[in-house]
């Protein structure tokens, strides 16, 4: 057999993984006039684009017009008993979506200059690595400055071993051969309760387990309550504080036996079982630790900057630990390769402030702390709660289940928290985020006028209601000063 022959590059950067933390740095790089090459194995996008975010957001459209379609009676549509439904169509739309994509991302790379180079990378000393492709060695690459951006793969429990028929991972879920009669969901998080309305919307019978104390265990306490009240509604079964014991797979569905805390042991049989137990980083067969490099937990221990203890050698994104998020990876790039460059200004990433969305019905958005997690840093604060049922613009499109929960420090007025549960609140979170970057406090979030009729007004009755000068809500204490204060519908 003829070897291939190995060709040797010197770049300024190399990123290793064109996921949404990889390219956003490559070109970042490149637009600082930096030599700039980005070695991918898989598909241009990562798992964000090509089987995470993007696609679970095209199949929970379809979702949304399942909804749509049921719930037509009430605006005066009379739609059939029985309307015709095509998973693999739903599939295929998702599946162009991220063709598109996957596509203007490979134009921005080679439109600012980025070498993409297809393989596998393996760090073979500081500053330099191989390429391989197939088992064969096919460029040997130099760099001053590396950044690992390999992101992470999903997590596989003890004893349920994904085998993408029966058993799925995220990913097989997101193109069965058809739609399933019955799911169950290991796990809780964001990805659980996303493909958990997903299907519950398209007629699926979905069960929920989690292992902690509650449904989405790392949400404020409310959003958790509320969000399973919703799905209960639908008819998808919630059950937490469960202990999972046997799963068993043949040919026609999954048996799972579990309990509940204090309750008999249960066998539940599903067409399918999809594990969303959370992530593992994909730091195998990179040469890490031959190079002395640090890890945390599993993942890449590094700095405020993205630095590894070996220099020239950074880490950015899910990789490098949470939160696992597509936006925080590429934030992590941009503060990566801006201190690289020497830029002026370069702010840290604040990890309580990365915003978290789960795109279920209802939808859900948060940053900072949970009032929990507020009250245990033993500083007074002040809490405003809106709900969505005195919300004119929710009533008025059929949505007004939800709230919005806000959390000050109650001295300083400094934003803390917010929760959000409702219509398209993945899109309104980021006005509180900007608010927190400028620093802005909760007497300043007052003076600001919200357009009205908007869902984005419960977002200032929020506030409002943290100082106690509710309007559209009655406070359930009096106005003083330096004390927690909700406010509830009455």
């Amino acid at each position: 057999m003829t070897r291939t022959s190995v060709s040797s590059d010197a770049f300024d950067v190399v990123v290793i993984g064109a996921g949404p933390g990889g390219y956003v740095a490559a070109i970042r790089a490149a637009q600082y006039g930096l030599r700039t090459a980005i070695v991918e194995r898989g598909e241009l996008g990562g798992v964000c684009l090509n089987w995470g975010c993007i696609p679970t957001k095209a199949l929970l459209h379809g979702a949304d017009t399942a909804h749509a379609i049921a719930d037509a009676g009430r605006y005066g549509f009379d739609v059939p008993a029985e309307v015709g439904f095509d998973m693999q169509q739903l599939v295929k739309f998702s599946r162009s979506v991220v063709s598109r994509l996957v596509s203007g991302v490979s134009a921005l790379l080679t439109g600012n200059g980025v070498e993409v180079i297809r393989g596998s990378a393996v760090l073979s000393g500081k500053g330099e690595l191989t390429v391989t492709a197939d088992g064969q060695p096919i460029r040997e690459l130099q760099a001053d400055h590396i950044i690992v951006a390999t992101g992470a793969r999903p997590r596989v429990l003890p004893g349920i071993t994904p085998d993408g028929d029966r058993i799925w991972t995220s990913t097989d879920a997101l193109s069965p051969k058809k739609l399933p009669e019955s799911l169950v969901i290991i796990g809780s998080g964001a990805i659980g309760i996303e493909f958990a309305s997903l299907y519950g919307a398209l007629g699926t019978e979905v069960t929920v387990l989690e292992a902690l104390d509650r449904v989405l265990p790392a949400e404020d306490a409310a959003v958790s309550a509320a969000v399973v009240r919703q799905l209960r509604s639908r008819g998808i079964r919630c059950e937490a504080g469960v202990t999972v014991g046997t799963v068993t797979a043949d040919g026609t569905g999954v048996s799972t036996t579990f309990t509940v805390a204090g309750g008999a042991s249960e066998t539940i049989r599903s067409e399918h079982l999809l594990v969303a137990a959370g992530v593992v980083p994909n730091t195998e067969g990179l040469g890490l630790a031959e190079l002395g490099v640090g890890f945390e937990r599993g993942f890449i221990a590094i700095d405020e900057w993205c630095r590894t203890g070996v220099a020239g050698l950074y880490a950015i994104g899910d990789v490098a630990g949470g939160p696992c998020l597509a936006h925080k990876a590429s934030h992590e790039a941009l503060i990566c390769v801006d201190h690289i460059a020497g830029a002026p200004g370069v702010r840290q990433l604040d990890r309580w402030f990365v915003p978290r969305c789960t795109y279920s019905r209802p939808q859900i958005a948060s940053i900072g702390r949970t009032e929990q997690q507020a009250r245990a840093l033993g500083r007074p604060i002040e809490v405003g709660v809106f709900d969505l049922a005195a919300n004119g613009k929710a009533l008025a499109q059929g949505e007004g289940i939800g709230f919005v929960k806000t959390i000050f420090d109650a001295e300083s007025g400094e934003l803390l928290g917010a929760h959000m549960v409702g219509p398209e609140v993945t899109e309104l979170i980021e006005g509180f985020s900007i608010a927190h970057g400028l620093e802005a406090t909760a007497e300043s979030l007052a003076e600001i006028i919200f357009p009205h009729p908007s869902v984005s007004e419960a977002m200032h009755e929020s506030v409002l209601a943290a100082l106690g000068r509710a309007i559209h809500s009655m406070p359930t204490t009096a106005p003083t000063p330096s004390q927690t204060r909700t406010a509830q519908l009455v």
